[in-house]
């Protein structure tokens, strides 16, 4: 299949829910060129509920459980025609969709590990009129990976450096961290909690979905009693390949935590922050300790103090949004989803398992064909 001149768009929705991503992407000699991009908003008591479940907070009956795929499904749908709008790009300009869709529970470990994304691809095929490549992980789960994360192929190919080690970051819900080694090597694994647990703590106690700038961080100090005992979480020693989610790192794990009583708002804020920056530069220290630099994307880039702490911790090595790369820091992984579903319609395998830990490469992703108009329906 000649596809050199097509489309694809990408769709993912994070850890933190904090909106729907959306990328349109063009494709030289197999490389992705961002065309256009926007972050659709969740109605906001859509996100609650997400989140709540999420989180373990709410479960779901069979009905209420349809209910919630086909909704996310509708809105992933509205953002990929949002997009085809502001670029004026028509549905028959674009080769096919990558949904990510909404991870609900990731546990890829265990006697019958599994990992769930929602968002009913079909009612997105239908909506658009184009088709729709969507359930990405659970193929690399089935082959004994962690199903996570997938993004370090794209890294690889955008931001690689020959001849010298380089780490990108991704700083959304969770953080993960991919090592393009010099000599072509590639690692990558989830070192923990980013965004998730700060936007979480700041919506409880500030009623904002995300802490502005660092500015409510900024406001507490850092609590060191309650620090060590959020890393001797024992996730952050595990050896890679693994990965992790809000199922995992949520204000529940949070409040377990005998040293939170008694504290400040604030000051938690401050310790969460400090627990993603050490956590992360710990996780470079011991795997990825000849890194010359960092290149961080995701919204945590956009995060002052957080960014602050980290070129602190991760000295000598130099930090850089990935921007600086041309890169662009926010749709990065909307973009990898663009790739995928072309790999996936190529035949071409989307995980790197040596990444993973699954027992090889796999094609990744299944396909929802998009309606048939009368004339071709045969």
């Amino acid at each position: 299949m000649d596809d050199s001149s097509a489309l694809y768009l990408g769709l993912i929705s994070g850890t933190s829910a904090d909106g729907i991503d959306a990328a349109l992407a063009s494709f030289e000699n197999g490389r992705p060129q961002l065309q256009a991009a926007l972050t659709h908003p969740w109605p906001q008591p859509l996100r609650e509920r997400i989140l709540a479940v999420a989180q373990d907070e709410q479960r779901l009956d069979l009905d209420a459980y349809g209910r919630l795929d086909v909704e996310i499904g509708q809105c992933f749908a509205e953002a990929a025609l949002a997009l085809l709008e502001r670029s004026a790009t028509p549905a028959s300009g674009v080769r096919a969709i990558g949904s990510h869709g909404q991870t609900l529970r990731h546990r890829p470990s265990g006697a019958f590990p599994f990992t769930l994304q929602i968002g009913d691809p079909s009612v997105i095929a239908e909506r658009c009129g184009i088709e729709v490549v969507a359930d990405f992980r659970r193929a690399d789960v089935a082959a004994g990976g962690q199903g996570a994360p997938l993004l370090p192929a794209v890294h690889a190919m955008l931001l690689a450096r020959p001849g010298h080690d380089r780490v990108v970051l991704n700083l959304g819900g969770i953080a993960n961290i991919t090592l393009l080694a010099g000599d072509g090597r590639v690692l990558g694994f989830d070192t923990g909690p980013a965004n998730g647990l700060l936007d979480a703590w700041c919506l409880r106690h500030r009623g904002e979905a995300y802490d502005r700038d660092g500015a409510f961080a900024a406001s507490g100090r850092v609590n060191e009693a309650l620090l060590h005992e959020l890393l001797a979480d024992a996730y952050f020693a595990l050896p890679p390949p693994k990965s992790t989610g809000r199922e995992h790192f949520h204000l529940a794990w949070l409040e377990g935590h005998a040293r939170l009583a008694g504290l400040s708002p604030a000051d938690v804020q401050a310790t969460l922050l400090e627990l993603t920056a050490r956590s992360v530069a710990e996780a470079i220290g011991r795997h990825a300790d000849a890194a010359e630099d960092v290149l961080a994307c995701g919204g945590g880039v956009h995060n002052p103090l957080l960014m602050r702490r980290l070129s602190e911790l991760l000295a000598p090595r130099e930090l850089h949004s990935s921007a600086a790369f041309g890169v662009d820091p926010d749709y990065l992984e909307a973009t990898a989803f663009a790739w995928l579903a072309r790999q996936r319609l190529l035949g071409l395998p989307g995980n790197l398992a040596q990444v993973t830990g699954a027992s090889g490469p796999r094609v990744l992703g299944a396909v929802h064909a998009a309606p048939q108009s009368p004339s071709s329906a045969g």
